[in-house]
C-alpha cells in the first residue's frame, strides 16, 4: 500500500502526537506541527527520513502557508491535512473574560480555517486528498456548560467542513469530522484553565468541573490514531467519526431526541409556508408566563 504524506497540527502531544506515531509506524511520512517543535525533537530523530517538525501556530495565517512550503520542500506533496490542534479553558459565558474566549475562538475555529485554507491549493494541485477536522462529540450534541467558546468554534468547524465538502466535491478532497468522548489526553489537563465561577454557576458550570476532575477518561488516543491511519486508506469515508462509546450513545440520544421534536412540532413548522393550513396546534403542553 503506498505510503502517505501526513501534515498535523498540535502534533506534540494528545490525539495530535499519537496520530503522528500511528502514522510512522504505519510506513507513512509526517509533518509535525508544533508551536514548540522542539518538544517534537523524540518523534522526529526516531524517522528522520520520514518525519519533519515544523514551528505552527495555527492563528498565524502566514505560518500555517510556510508549513506547506516546508512539506512540499521535504516531501514533494501532502496527502492528509489533521487540524488537531485546539484548547479550552473553563468559564460561564456570562463572566469569562472576552479576551480568553476570542483567543479560544482564534485556535480552535480560525486556525482550522488557516490551514484548512492554505491546504487546499495544495490538494487541488495534487488532484485530491484528504483533510480530518478534530471536533468533539460536544461539537454535535452541545450543551457543556462552562466551555462555551470550545463549543461554539467545533459547531462552526462541522459547519465549515460541510461548505469546504460541497465546494472541492470536483476536485477530489474528502473530509472526515472527528467527534471523540473523553480520551486519556491532557485536554481536561495541563490545557485547561478554570477561570472563575461566580456562585450563580456553581450548579452547572462548577458540577461540570467538579465532575470532569473526578472522571476517569476511557478513551485511547494510541487506538483513535490508528484507527484514523487505517480509516484514511478506504476510498469511502464516513462524514463524521465518532470515538469511544460513551460518545456514541450521546450521540444516538440526541439524534433521536431531535428527530422527535421534529415530529413533535412538524405541523406547526410547515404552517409557516404559503399554502399551508394556518394556523396549526400546538403540541399539548403546559403554556408558562415570562419571569416576573
Amino acid at each position: 500500500m503506498a505510503e502517505l504524506t501526513w501534515l498535523i497540527t498540535g502534533s506534540s502531544r494528545g490525539f495530535g502526537r499519537a496520530l503522528a506515531t500511528a502514522a510512522l509506524a504505519a510506513g507513512d511520512r509526517v509533518v509535525a506541527t508544533a508551536r514548540d517543535p522542539a518538544k517534537l525533537a523524540g518523534l522526529v530523530s526516531e524517522h528522520q527520513d520520514r518525519a519533519l517538525a515544523v514551528r505552527l501556530d495555527v492563528t498565524d495565517r502566514a505560518a500555517a502557508g510556510r508549513a506547506f512550503e516546508a512539506a512540499l520542500a521535504k516531501f514533494g506533496r501532502v496527502d492528509v491535512v489533521v487540524n488537531n490542534a485546539g484548547y479550552a479553558n473553563v468559564a460561564p459565558v456570562e463572566t469569562g473574560p472576552e479576551e480568553d474566549f476570542r483567543r479560544q475562538f482564534e485556535t480552535n475555529f480560525w486556525g482550522v480555517y488557516h490551514v484548512s485554507r492554505a491546504a487546499l491549493p495544495v490538494l487541488r494541485a495534487l488532484g485530491g486528498g484528504t483533510i480530518i477536522q478534530f471536533s468533539s462529540i460536544g461539537g454535535r450534541v452541545g450543551g457543556s456548560a462552562g466551555i462555551g467558546s470550545y463549543q461554539a468554534a467545533k459547531f462552526a468547524v462541522d459547519g465549515l467542513t460541510r461548505v469546504l465538502a460541497a465546494e472541492t466535491a470536483p476536485l477530489g478532497i474528502r473530509y472526515l469530522v472527528v467527534e471523540p468522548g473523553g480520551f486519556a489526553t491532557d485536554w481536561a489537563g495541563a490545557s485547561m484553565q478554570v477561570l472563575d465561577i461566580p456562585e450563580e454557576y456553581q450548579q452547572t458550570v462548577g458540577a461540570m468541573v467538579r465532575y470532569r476532575g473526578g472522571a476517569v477518561a476511557a478513551g485511547d488516543p494510541s487506538r483513535a490514531g490508528e484507527i484514523l491511519v487505517r480509516l484514511v486508506r478506504r476510498q469511502d469515508l464516513p462524514a463524521h467519526l465518532i470515538l469511544g462509546a460513551g460518545a456514541v450513545l450521546m450521540a444516538q440520544d440526541y439524534s433521536r431526541g431531535q428527530l422527535a421534536e421534529a415530529a413533535a412540532w412538524a405541523e406547526v413548522s410547515r404552517s409557516a409556508d404559503f399554502g399551508q393550513q394556518y394556523p396549526a396546534e400546538f403540541p399539548a403542553g403546559t403554556a408558562t408566563a415570562p419571569p416576573g
